[in-house]
C-alpha cells in the first residue's frame, strides 16, 4: 500500500509541480522587472527547490560521447551488445583505440542506483581499457511474465558475459557485485574456463561484513532477514509494466541514503537555494549534476535482494565458507589464474576498511605476485570510484594493475 501511496502522491503533486515550472520560468524572464527584485528571485528559488523536490527523476544518460587518447579527442559510440530481461551491456566504442588495450568488463551495482553512478569510473579509464559495463533494468519496469532474478541469476550473467568477451578479459566489480563477481570467477577457475579473468578488481565491496560493521551492516544484522522481508519488499502498482513484480523499491532505498547523512542533505538544498538567489551559476550546475544523478533510482527484484541480505550480510556465507551457486558449493580457493586486486576507501562508511581486502584471505592459492591492495586516503565510499582522488591516485593504480595482468597468448 505505501508503493501505491507513493505513486498516488506523486500524481497528486503533478499540478503544483507544473505550476512551479511555470512560475519559476516567468520569475527568470529578463523582461520581468519583478524577478530582479531580493523577492522575486528568493520566490524563483524556492519555487526552483520545489520542483526539484518533487521530480521522480528518470534513467540518466553516460554522456560520454568521447574521450582523449595520447592526449587527442577521440569519438567515442555506446552500443547495446547483449541484452537479457534484466540487463544490458554496453560497449563504449572508441573511433581510435590501441588493439593492445585490455578489455574490461565492469560490473556496475545493482543496488538503488543506475549504472551511471559509475560515469566518472568509466571516463578514467576508457582512455587506456576497452570498456563493457552492466546496465542493470530497473525491476518495476520489468513485466512478470518475464520471469524472476535472483542471485543465482546474477552469478550466471556475469559467466556468461565473460563467456561472450573472453578470453583475455578483464573484470572490476563495485560495491555489492564484488561478491557475485568473487563467486563466479572462483566457478569459471574451477571449471578451468579459458574465458576467466585475468585480472579482478573489486572495489569497496562487502565481502566479510562483519570487519569494522559498519551502520548499514549494523543495521542489516540487528534487524535480520524477516525484518527486510515484512517491511521493505512490496509489489510494483499500476501504472507500472511490473505491475504485482515483488521488488524492494528505489524511493525506499533512496530515503535509507538520504537519513544517513540528513543533516549533509538538509545543508546542501539550503546552499542550492542561496546559490539561485545569488544567481551563482557553477555552484548551482554542480548541486543539479550530483543530485539529478543521486536521486534517480530503481527498484530492485526483491528475490535477488532478499538473498543478498540474507547470505552476505545476515549470514555471511563468503567468508564462513557455505556460499552456494545453485547446488554447488562455491570454492574461492580454486582462484588461482586470475590475479586479484582490492581497493577501500579511508572512510567508507558503506563497506568498512578490511570487508573488501578480506578476499585476500579467502583466496588463499592466488600467487602472491598476482595480488594487489590499495587503500585511499581521506575518502568515502563514493570517493573509492568516483571524484578528484578516483582519477589522480586510484585509476592509475587499477589501470597499471589491469595492464600487468594482460600477457596473452
Amino acid at each position: 500500500m505505501l508503493y501505491q501511496f507513493y505513486e498516488w502522491n506523486h500524481a497528486a503533486l503533478a499540478p503544483m509541480r507544473l505550476a512551479a515550472e511555470i512560475g519559476a520560468a516567468a520569475l527568470k524572464d529578463p523582461e520581468n522587472q519583478f524577478a530582479q527584485t531580493p523577492f522575486g528571485k528568493a520566490i524563483a528559488a524556492s519555487l526552483d527547490v520545489f520542483e526539484g523536490a518533487t521530480r521522480r527523476y528518470g534513467k540518466p544518460a553516460f554522456n560520454l560521447d568521447h574521450t582523449f587518447i595520447d592526449g587527442k579527442e577521440v569519438p567515442v559510440l555506446e552500443r547495446v551488445v547483449w541484452e537479457k530481461n534484466f540487463c544490458e551491456l554496453l560497449h563504449f566504442e572508441r573511433a581510435v583505440s590501441n588493439p593492445d588495450d585490455p578489455k574490461l568488463l565492469i560490473v556496475a551495482p545493482m543496488s538503488g542506483h543506475y549504472a551511471t553512478l559509475l560515469r566518472g569510473t568509466v571516463e578514467a579509464l576508457l582512455p587506456h581499457n576497452d570498456i563493457y559495463i552492466t546496465d542493470w533494468a530497473d525491476a518495476r519496469s520489468v513485466p512478470v511474465n518475464q520471469g524472476t532474478f535472483d542471485l543465482d541469476d546474477y552469478i550466471d550473467y556475469i559467466i556468461e558475459l565473460c563467456e561472450l568477451l573472453g578470453p583475455n578479459v578483464h573484470i572490476l566489480a563495485v560495491c555489492q557485485p564484488s561478491v557475485p563477481v568473487l563467486a563466479a570467477t572462483a566457478l569459471m577457475n574451477e571449471d578451468k574456463a579459458d574465458f576467466a579473468p585475468r585480472s579482478m578488481t573489486l572495489m569497496g565491496g562487502p565481502i566479510d561484513t562483519r570487519l569494522n560493521e559498519t551502520e548499514v551492516n549494523k543495521f542489516a544484522t540487528n534487524n535480520g532477514y524477516d525484518w527486510f522481508e515484512n517491511n521493505v519488499v512490496m509489489e510494483v502498482p499500476l501504472p507500472n509494466p511490473g505491475f504485482t513484480r515483488s521488488v524492494y523499491p528505489g524511493f525506499l532505498q533512496l530515503s535509507g541514503f538520504m537519513s544517513m547523512n540528513l543533516d549533509k542533505h538538509v545543508s546542501a538544498q539550503w546552499d542550492f537555494f542561496s546559490h539561485l538567489v545569488e544567481g551563482d551559476g557553477d555552484s548551482i550546475d554542480k548541486h543539479r549534476a550530483f543530485y539529478d544523478e543521486y536521486l534517480s533510482v530503481m527498484d530492485l527484484p526483491a528475490e535477488y535482494y532478499l538473498q543478498t541480505i540474507r547470505r552476505v550480510f545476515v549470514e555471511h556465507h563468503l567468508p564462513l565458507g557455505i556460499f552456494h551457486h545453485r547446488d554447488r558449493l562455491v570454492d574461492l580457493t580454486a582462484i588461482d589464474r586470475t590475479a586479484l586486486m582490492t581497493v577501500e576507501g579511508e572512510n567508507d562508511d558503506v563497506s568498512g576498511i578490511g570487508q573488501t581486502m578480506a578476499a585476500h584471505v579467502l583466496c588463499s592459492n592466488i600467487p602472491e605476485t598476482h595480488r594487489a591492495h590499495y587503500e585511499q586516503e581521506g575518502v568515502g565510499h563514493y570517493g573509492v570510484f568516483n571524484g578528484a582522488k578516483w582519477e589522480q591516485s586510484v585509476a592509475p593504480r587499477v589501470n597499471a594493475f589491469i595492464r600487468s595482468h594482460d600477457q596473452r597468448d
